[in-house]
């Protein structure tokens, strides 16, 4: 059935395209390796609408397809009578819709158990801000959050008592893995895979010998400029 029996044109358009979105950003979680099997999950939220879009559980990644992709509300419900709505979301689901409610400046969820990323969640350690390229995308150190059993919204809590207040777009679920959130799908994303590199290149770095810490200032002033200056016109291109 079509969504249009539901909702305006303008959200319906809406669902369309975070449709095709979240589909396709699937295969980059894919081609970054940080998912095997059926594991993770990207969800984005519907602009101007109390929806987000997530992928159904269990199926294989070169399966999916914007017409199988799981229309839900903010409670994590699936809507009726929507394509996908045959199948069951993610069990992630009621994770991915906690944080939506409880963090509206959020557009994209995404979750992974890329390996490195995952070793620190089993030590249950924070990933030290020691290079310049975390001091970018993350502004400090990535947190760990609290141990969580899968299936309700404790993940979603502590996803969000983790990140709140806090300059990182990644949390460390204790002996589960990363979770991390974006303006839009694609931004959390983009986290997901920023978070995996340097989670492994500090793990590599911190075997070779002491890390050396980035002073805060420093820190301040590279995410100052990543998030404010980097990109726009008359910036020099790294």
């Amino acid at each position: 059935m079509s969504a249009s029996r539901h909702y305006e044109p303008a959200v319906e358009t809406a669902i369309s395209r975070v449709r095709d979105e979240v589909a396709r950003l699937h295969g980059e979680l894919v081609r970054y390796g940080l998912v095997v099997w059926t594991g993770g999950n990207v969800s984005g939220r519907v602009p101007g609408a109390d929806l987000f879009v997530i992928k159904p559980s269990g199926v294989s990644y070169d399966e999916l397809s914007p017409e199988n992709m799981i229309l839900c509300n903010l409670d994590g419900e699936v809507v009726p009578g929507t394509p996908g709505s045959d199948r069951s979301p993610s069990s992630d689901t009621a994770a991915h819709a906690y944080v939506y409610r409880n963090m509206p400046e959020v557009g994209g969820v995404v979750h992974t158990h890329s390996t490195f990323a995952v070793a620190w969640a089993a030590r249950g350690e924070e990933i030290p801000c020691v290079i310049t390229a975390m001091a970018d995308e993350f502004g400090g150190p990535v947190p760990v959050g609290p141990f969580a059993i899968i299936g309700d919204d404790s993940i979603g809590r502590g996803i969000v008592e983790t990140l709140t207040g806090h300059r990182s777009r990644a949390v460390l679920m204790q002996n589960h893995g990363p979770f991390t959130i974006g303006s839009d799908a694609k931004d959390a994303v983009k986290a997901a895979v920023m978070l995996e590199d340097v989670a492994r290149t500090v793990h590599h770095a911190r075997e070779a010998g002491p890390l050396v810490p980035l002073p805060q200032e420093s820190i301040d002033r590279l995410f100052a400029r990543y998030q404010h200056v980097y990109g726009q016109p008359g910036e020099a291109r790294r």
